[in-house]
């Protein structure tokens, strides 16, 4: 005893839980009685005994812990999932997740509900758990001990499981969890109403472009980890491509107008064009007039199914006849309107880009930058450039040319023909309109000197040139059909375009159109020969010494194309055989000869130029011809007849000085205006082979 404190062992007898025990004392060493201390409560004893025996609280305490965890992973793995989520599973998911996600849905629906009442039971067996271990054991102990084993094993280890399979432990545990919703709805469901009202309903989760491209991204990525073929690069391109089309526009992705491959209104549809369309590879093809960016209709590459190039059938005649529409976006065009036009297929699968061009003076006005079609849409859907046989770049914009090895292609062997030559042929009105006018307006083409036999023959030679448009005509030597002071041997008669001619030393120039012709001295003889006059028709025999000599013309003037041309072109040589040839035919009507005698005079005379690389093509080489002979029957040169009304000053008559009258295809009468100019003609002996060429047929 120290002071008033003593220190008492007390053995208390068993199965006396809530009996109260009282203190009696005695002195000590005596044989005295206890006396009793008092009923106050501070001088009793009451005794306690375990709410459950020690095995069954551990027990439920074990139970407890597994709750706990349990709740702990259904709150990450059912709360973690949206609605969203679990539509998508029912949908597109495995059967095992269809079957798990139709069971969590209903449960789900009701999200602030199920997150109350799993909180509640989860808080519910915590606190159970720890009174039942403190009643085990003293109170600092069930803190350390509850506090590691709630951490442990109802937090960290069931979260983890559940992050990766919440779906599984949801389903398989759902009756679990609507118990608990049931147990706990008192409580709970008032507060999950509250909550609803203060937060809203919950939508779920909601992604936008961008989030839908990361999204998707990042599953391919996860698949490149992990060796899955889920998602492969293209599908994500596409996916990509698709999420973007809203965003980009068609000046982003259209071909620049300077790249196009276009095709000039005033062109004619000849082979080599029409090489050159097949040969560009494009099925569709933009027609401008004058300036690339007066885009006025397209060629669809289906329209000359019909089209025989050697018509020489006029581009403009072709698009008069298809009248194919032409569709014009702006240039701020997204690209899915782009792409739900071309789908309709109403305007075609082209568009010109156009845009407001405000720059400088004046009014604003509209400009053609581009043309855009399905295939740069779909290019830009699937993120990766379509190539085909006939791609020369792999990228309309940078202009890449394409590296793999692409066999060039030559259409020439289409147009290479057994036994005949590559012509140029015109229509059937253009042809009948030249007889004419060479028949009635050109002296040495009129029935006295050729029949209009012979002539209609002559015509179906290979005589017929074209030149192509040329910006650059008057620099382009191509363009020159006669050169001031070259020599020429042949006759030129103007069918289609314009060309500009340039007189004398003054250089007088003016224009020229359809049917006005040039160099009707290069046919006839210009050199003075001792001889008896022949006849107006001539002679056989003095045919025959025209053809031994090789006349030299030298025009005073030049002749150039300055737009496009088609123009009929008669060789010297080629003009002496049709002569020859009518006189042959004017000799048989006159004599009555047998027709085996003249077929075979035809006969031979078919075949007198056959040594000639090209028909009425070749051109007299100047180191071959003897130095010109001059008599006292020279005669002055002679200039072009001109059938347009701009030349009255600049013509230059022929030898008789006459004026005479030409009509054009199109039956209006035009006047030659006659001139003289001073120029020297020469003339050489030829020591070549007589030239000539087929002009009647076996039985005329």
């Amino acid at each position: 005893m120290i002071g008033d404190t003593i220190a008492v062992n007390v053995e208390i007898p068993e199965n006396t839980a809530g009996d109260n025990f009282y203190v009696c004392v005695k002195p000590q060493n005596t044989s005295d009685r206890f006396s009793h201390q008092g009923s106050e409560t501070w001088l009793s004893i009451t005794t306690h005994g375990y709410l459950l025996p020690p095995w069954v609280a551990i027990i439920v305490i074990v139970v407890c812990l597994s709750f706990s965890a349990l709740f702990s992973g259904l709150n990450l793995g059912l709360m973690s999932m949206d609605m969203t989520e679990l539509k998508i599973l029912c949908n597109t998911g495995t059967p095992t997740e269809r079957k798990y996600a139709k069971k969590i849905r209903p449960i789900r629906k009701h999200g602030n509900y199920l997150l109350c009442s799993i909180l509640l039971g989860n808080v519910l067996v915590n606190s159970i758990f720890t009174i039942l271990l403190d009643g085990l054991t003293s109170g600092l102990i069930a803190v350390i001990f509850s506090t590691i084993a709630i951490v442990l094993f109802g937090e960290i280890s069931p979260q983890a499981v559940c992050s990766r399979h919440g779906l599984a432990v949801g389903a398989n545990t759902i009756n679990i969890t609507k118990l608990v919703m049931v147990l706990t709805a008192p409580l709970s469901y008032p507060v999950s109403k509250i909550l609803d009202w203060i937060l809203g309903e919950e939508i779920g989760n909601v992604y936008n472009r961008e989030r839908l491209k990361e999204l998707v991204k990042i599953q391919y990525s996860k698949n490149v980890t992990t060796g899955e073929n889920d998602l492969d690069k293209d599908e994500v391109n596409i996916i990509s491509g698709a999420l973007e089309l809203r965003k980009k526009t068609v000046a982003e992705v259209m071909t620049r107008i300077e790249d196009a491959f276009m095709l000039d209104y005033d062109a004619v549809l000849d082979f080599e064009t029409v090489s050159e369309i097949m040969k560009s590879g494009y099925s569709r093809i933009p027609v401008y007039e004058g300036d690339r960016k007066k885009i006025i209709t397209t060629l669809y590459i289906k329209d000359l199914a019909f089209v025989d190039p050697d018509d020489n059938t006029p581009l403009k005649t072709l698009c008069q006849f298809y009248q194919n529409p032409c569709n014009f976006v702006f240039e701020d065009v997204t690209l899915d309107v782009m792409f739900k036009e071309f789908k309709e297929g109403n305007k075609g699968h082209m568009a010109f880009v156009h845009r407001v061009n405000s720059e400088g003076e004046g009014d604003p006005f509209y400009e053609t930058i581009g043309l855009i079609t399905l295939e740069d849409v779909i290019e830009e859907l699937i993120q990766a450039e379509i190539m085909d046989e006939t791609d020369v770049v792999t990228d309309n914009r940078t202009r890449r040319k394409r590296t793999a090895h692409r066999t060039k292609q030559d259409f020439t062997f289409f147009a290479d023909r057994k036994g005949e030559s590559n012509r140029i042929r015109i229509s059937p009105q253009l042809t009948l309109a030249t007889f004419q006018y060479l028949s009635t307006s050109v002296e040495l083409f009129k029935p006295s000197n050729i029949s209009e036999t012979i002539l209609r023959r002559l015509l179906k030679q290979d005589i017929i040139y074209h030149i192509k448009r040329n910006k650059d005509w008057r620099n382009d030597p191509l363009t020159i059909i006669y050169h001031q002071g070259k020599a020429a041997d042949y006759f030129v008669l103007v069918l289609e375009g314009r060309v500009e001619v340039t007189v004398g030393q003054e250089h007088l120039i003016f224009e020229s159109g359809p049917f006005t012709y040039f160099g009707t001295q290069a046919l006839v003889q210009n050199v003075g020969v001792v001889a008896e006059t022949p006849t107006t028709i001539g002679s056989l025999q003095s045919l025959n010494m025209d053809t031994l000599l090789r006349y030299t013309f030298q025009p005073d003037y030049t002749v150039r194309a300055c737009t496009e041309l088609l123009y009929l072109k008669v060789k010297r040589s080629l003009y002496l055989a049709a002569k020859k040839a009518s006189l042959m035919e004017f000799s048989q009507k006159d004599t009555n000869a047998a027709t085996g005698e003249f077929d075979a005079e035809v006969e031979k005379l078919l075949h007198s130029l056959g040594e000639e690389d090209s028909l009425g093509r070749s051109t007299p080489d100047p180191k071959h011809s003897t130095p010109p002979q001059y008599t006292q029957h020279n005669e002055p040169p002679q200039s072009p007849h001109v059938a347009s009304p701009k030349a009255h000053s600049n013509a230059l008559s022929p030898t008789n000085g006459s004026r005479s009258g030409a009509r054009s295809a199109n039956g209006r009468l035009k006047v030659h205006q006659n001139l003289t100019m001073d120029d020297t003609h020469a003339s050489t002996v030829s020591r070549g082979k007589e030239e000539e060429v087929s002009l009647l047929p076996k039985n005329s």
